[in-house]
């Protein structure tokens, strides 16, 4: 069907040319047909608009360019020219504020990126960027459209381009809900936060035909670039559920915890959680014992509000925990160590996940709460072939460069660089508390009795009892709780029942924080 068969006589007045108009984005709604529709729905995914509805208010939703069409061409695409051109773009509101959107409709072309596809994205992001919005991409797209040769290549040029200009400057979120293969997996890897749905999303940039013909080696989509293993081997994907529904419900939960942009702060809250509350329980929650674990995820249950949070990488680097939560209604991040996965100690993922983190956080205004329960840094060759300095030093680069309120608590163990490294008071923390049951030294101590005094030990009739009185002697003399406080390297030790009360008061006096850093074009930060 040509261009010309498809738009009907010319009306007879303006009422007709209206009824044409509804006719025409009617059309353009509907897709291509319905049987493509049925299509959709038989691999367990929803349609673009249906998308669309899920993430933004009801009613809210305005289209832009619904009537655009490509104008390609050759290989039979002058013949098929549907509305939209297989991507969805528009404006809303999630919880009554601006959300930019645009949604792949993989019924057309397989959602594959063109050139008036991608102008249309184009568009949308500048718009996002100049309105200062959040931008989610609704991800569901076969890569670029090989009919259109280098022009689709250059659409996800602009794409990117556009992306690194809006980082940090407003959210941005990838929600994967169907195949992202090949150079378009570069936009979701650059945004903030990246969605994905098991069974049906899939990421990567050679396909698993492409790997065996190089390697030799088989494996299916889902096993090379799956939800499960980017949200726990790759790290590419922060947040995995089994269901669109699920999914884009964690997305709009995500977008209540941040703000429209860089210049505003996230949003506030009504909180029914009383500020001085006191949790008794964190006096049974940390053992004494320092190699005894327990699950730092129940002492942030206890601090934040109504022990509600949103946990980022969750299952990623799970020696440290990334998490969004309220205190006072007001949004905070927590970075904290999990004794419960490798004791809590630090080692190249764990450097990295906390880092970005870091740097979500100071880009978009949320103070910084920072736990520490760390023995260290992971020793090992591959730790140290694998570059755990340079890693480690991006964990150390953002905290020294973030400019939002920081607190830290000091749990338990606090040993070496891994201490410093974990926003100590030394780096630039605003405020540093201590529990009474906090151990900080440059190693444990009996490591570090060890080192000072050997010739005693290894001199001694019995080497084991002089060893054991050489630690008792070493904690007593600089690893007992009040060290610390003694040489201001602490500013209180606090009793553990009363942590949310001292982190919000604390958060509310570092409300009107002003920091600025040295003028530069920007930092080169360790990669």
């Amino acid at each position: 069907m040509t261009v010309v068969e498809e738009i009907p006589g010319e009306p007879a007045d303006a009422r007709g040319r209206v009824a044409e108009l509804h006719a025409l984005r009617e059309r353009a709604r509907r897709g291509p047909s319905d049987r493509a529709t049925e299509a959709q729905h038989a691999k367990g995914k929803l349609t673009a608009h249906e998308r669309i509805a899920l993430l933004l208010d009801e009613g809210s939703f305005r289209e832009v360019e619904q009537l655009r069409r490509h104008r390609a061409t050759g290989f039979g695409l002058e013949e098929k020219k549907p509305y939209t051109d297989g991507v969805v773009t528009g404006w809303g509101t999630v919880e009554g504020r601006t959300v930019f959107v645009y949604a792949h409709d993989f019924r057309i072309f397989g959602g594959a990126l063109g050139e008036a596809h991608a102008t249309k994205i184009h568009k949308i992001m500048d718009m996002a960027i100049t309105a200062g919005a959040p931008l989610v991409s609704l991800n569901d797209g076969a890569g670029a459209r090989i009919q259109e040769g280098v022009s689709a290549l250059a659409g996800y040029g602009g794409i990117f381009q556009r992306n690194t200009r809006a980082s940090g400057v407003i959210p941005q979120i990838s929600v994967m809900l169907g195949p992202c293969a090949g150079g378009a997996a570069y936009s979701p890897a650059l945004t903030d936060f990246v969605f994905m749905v098991r069974d049906t999303s899939q990421m990567f940039i050679t396909g698993p035909d492409v790997v065996k013909a190089v390697t030799g080696e088989s494996i299916t989509q889902n096993g090379l670039g799956g939800a499960d293993v980017h949200a726990e081997t790759s790290g590419v994907c922060h947040f995995a559920y089994d269901d669109e529904e699920t999914c884009i419900a964690e997305v709009r939960y995500l977008l209540s915890l941040l703000p429209q942009n860089n210049r505003e702060n996230p949003p506030a809250a009504e909180s029914g959680d009383p500020a001085g509350r006191r949790s008794d329980a964190l006096l049974d929650l940390v053992p004494v014992d320092g190699n005894r674990p327990y699950d730092m995820r129940k002492v942030i249950e206890e601090i934040v509000d109504d022990g509600e949070s949103l946990e980022v990488h969750e299952r990623w680097a799970t020696n440290i925990l990334c998490v969004l939560a309220r205190m006072d209604g007001q949004v905070v991040g927590i970075i904290a160590n999990q004794p419960q996965s490798l004791a809590g100690v630090l080692d190249i993922e764990a450097s990295e996940k906390a880092a970005r983190f870091v740097q979500m956080c100071d880009a978009f205004n949320i103070p910084i709460i920072t736990l520490l329960d760390v023995p260290g840094f992971l020793p090992g060759v591959d730790q140290e072939h694998g570059g755990i300095i340079r890693h480690g030093a991006k964990l150390l680069y953002a905290y020294c460069n973030a400019t939002v309120p920081r607190i830290s608590v000091i749990l338990r163990k606090a040993y070496g660089g891994a201490y410093i490294v974990m926003d100590s008071q030394s780096i630039g923390a605003d405020l540093t508390y201590a529990w009474p049951t906090n151990e900080i030294a440059v190693m444990g101590a009996e490591g570090a009795a060890n080192v000072i005094f050997r010739r005693q030990i290894t001199g001694a009739e019995d080497p084991e009892a002089m060893r054991a009185r050489m630690v008792k002697e070493y904690k007593a003399e600089l690893m007992h709780p009040y060290y610390a406080a003694e040489r201001g390297l602490v500013d209180d030790v606090i009793d553990p029942a009363e942590t949310r009360e001292v982190l919000v008061n604390g958060l509310a006096m570092l409300r009107t924080k002003h920091a600025d850093l040295p003028s530069r074009k920007h930092g080169n930060p360790p990669q």
